[in-house]
């Protein structure tokens, strides 16, 4: 089987349709609501999967996706709030429309 990059258009992060594979992350999601039982699957879920790679990588491989998780998780973050203050801005426009 083909491996599917990371990379969309060598620049762009392309995780969506990996995200879109995870099916307890899109039944979690469909609802709009994620609740506690939701998020401390998620958790466990992650603990699970970095506990299946941690142990197999060298010190130098382990430095480097150690980097790539955190910029992943900064990268979520930051993307969340920019999506919330343009959502902001988008209703204060809408409701000053006649």
């Amino acid at each position: 089987m083909a491996r599917a990059s990371w990379i969309h258009d060598e620049s762009t992060p392309d995780l969506d349709a990996h995200l879109g594979q995870l099916e307890h992350f899109t039944q979690s999601i469909a609802d709009g609501v994620i609740d506690d039982k939701e998020l401390e699957t998620q958790e466990q879920n992650l603990v699970t999967a970095m506990k299946a790679v941690e142990g197999s990588l060298d010190d130098d491989l382990h430095a480097k996706v150690t980097r790539l998780l955190a910029e992943v998780a900064a990268y979520s973050v930051m993307r969340t709030l920019h999506e919330m203050a343009q959502a902001r801005v988008q209703g204060a426009i809408a409701s000053k429309q006649p």
